[in-house]
């Protein structure tokens, strides 16, 4: 058996303490359970000695960091996304990568559902109309609309995107999908999968839950956000990088767009003073999809077996290739 006590594992901020536990009794644990960012000469003095970085995915991935940690054999990072490592500098180092896709799909799914029926129902903005007092003060902000009988588009369609798909099909909603390659479930999906531009055209939501790459970057930038039907919403629970922020605002200005709910936002974290905050017809959720105590958990639990298995020379039960 593998004596895993040989290996100094480095923590790059706080881990969920079930872990910590896992990891501190397991391994050499240099961890950071004080919260808040590890100040940088400490951090660069423990990555000088470690075998593997538990990743919380605050920082930046790339070969100044590799440079400063010549015994590196595993990154695993507790999260889905990992545009913040550069994947070639570490294969050149010899570094493996994993993160945490799968555990996380339920949770993820119920947000966007949420901000789903919320850009239908207004439900936020009902509830400040209500804690401002203007109850009985004066008429409501005007009628919402039904989920019922609309279709909605989801652009990304992987677990999460299926996830999504089956509960708005509760909701007795069309859906409809574009995917960089048609998915072989689609009956099992109960989803239609369609060019990018039809789904454009006659999608009234749209939701999207696509990794961030060169591809989709600005994804939906002005031209494409212009092909929307200007009663759509856009939600968004992918990264903020994925929409153009200053042509979402003019869409949502100028009734090109009727809403837009996202969980992700460019630039991120969204300052109170932001423009996009100015507009009645748009909710912003602080990135919180995968924040349930269960899901967060199972996420670190996930990021310790990548790297026990990275350590031991074994492929990560989650790695990037």
């Amino acid at each position: 058996m593998e004596d895993f006590k040989k290996y100094t594992v480095v923590a790059s901020g706080k881990m969920r303490d079930v872990a910590f536990a896992k990891l501190d009794e397991t391994v050499n644990l240099l961890g950071w359970q004080k919260g808040g960012k590890i100040p940088a000469d400490e951090f660069d003095k423990r990555l000088a000695e470690a075998d593997a970085l538990f990743s919380t995915g605050n920082i930046r991935i790339n070969e100044e960091l590799l440079a400063k940690a010549p015994k590196l054999k595993v990154i695993a990072q507790a999260s889905v996304g990992y545009d913040n490592i550069d994947i070639e500098a570490c294969n050149a180092h010899g570094v493996l990568v994993g993160n945490t896709p799968g555990v996380l799909v339920d949770a993820v799914a119920d947000l966007a559902y949420g901000l789903l029926i919320d850009s239908a129902r207004h439900i936020v903005r009902a509830h400040e109309f209500v804690k401002n007092g203007l109850w009985g003060e004066r008429k409501p902000f005007g009628l919402t609309t039904d989920l019922a009988g609309k279709t909605l588009g989801i652009v990304g369609m992987g677990d999460i995107g299926s996830a999504i798909a089956a509960r708005a099909q509760v909701s007795k909603m069309k859906v409809i999908y574009n995917n960089r390659h048609r998915r072989e479930d689609d009956a099992k999906t109960g989803a239609k999968y369609v060019d990018f531009s039809t789904l454009l055209a006659e999608a009234d939501f749209i939701v999207l839950a696509v990794t961030l790459n060169p591809s989709t970057k600005n994804l939906f930038n002005a031209e494409v956000i212009a092909k929307l039907k200007p009663t759509a919403a856009l939600i968004n629970i992918s990264r903020g990088a994925v929409v153009d922020t200053d042509a979402l605002y003019d869409a949502l200005v100028n009734g090109k767009l009727a809403y837009a709910a996202m969980d992700v936002t460019s630039p991120e974290p969204l300052l109170g003073e932001h423009k996009l905050l100015t507009l009645p017809n748009v909710t912003v959720t602080p990135h919180m999809a995968s924040a349930t105590v269960e899901t967060r958990d199972a996420m670190a639990l996930l990021t310790v077996d990548n790297i026990l298995a990275g350590l031991e020379g074994k492929i990560m039960p989650a790695q990037v290739k």
